[in-house]
């Protein structure tokens, strides 16, 4: 991804396991989030956190440190729900286990998928997508996109950003 972009990214768990169906790791995922834009390295137009994915809309502004911010989520993400997976879940570590060379354990699968956002339209459709995704049969999770929690949904309906990380995707395009 490049600087100054806007994408819409979708970053899922190794083997679509639903790693994060417990609320820990959602909150992990938003710290991450509420670091990176509290930096500047990062401004978010739109998420949602399901069970074993994660899609959101976002832009780099600025490298963090060394790393592209979508780097540094993926490290931080990685490393704290590992970490907490050895203390408290140790049982569920070897779903996570890889055969590489710099590494014991993979949380997120290699690749996420990253599709530029070069108009308003295109990101009206994407959120759209995302906050329609907790309402899918396959989950079925809510019964309005308002009412997932984990989303920019609730903002985009009422103007609350619970998290503190959201900019509506209109001051942008």
């Amino acid at each position: 991804m490049e600087l100054n972009q806007v994408y819409f990214w979708t970053n899922t768990i190794k083997d679509w396991k639903r790693l994060l169906q417990p609320d820990k790791y959602k909150h992990v995922i938003l710290q991450s989030w509420q670091e990176l834009v509290s930096r500047g390295v990062v401004c978010i137009y739109g998420f949602v956190i399901m069970p074993n994915h994660l899609h959101i809309v976002w832009e780099m502004l600025e490298p963090n440190g060394k790393e592209i911010p979508h780097a540094s989520f993926n490290k931080f993400t990685s490393h704290t729900i590992l970490a907490d997976l050895k203390q408290h879940h140790p049982q569920v570590l070897p779903f996570f286990s890889v055969d590489d060379s710099d590494r014991l354990h993979r949380v997120w699968q290699r690749d996420p998928l990253a599709i530029l956002m070069d108009g308003q339209e295109k990101v009206e459709q994407k959120i759209e997508y995302m906050h329609r995704n907790p309402l899918h049969e396959r989950w079925n999770l809510v019964d309005s996109p308002e009412n997932y929690r984990w989303s920019s949904a609730p903002f985009y309906e009422t103007g609350l950003d619970e998290w503190g990380i959201l900019t509506h995707y209109k001051d942008r395009f």
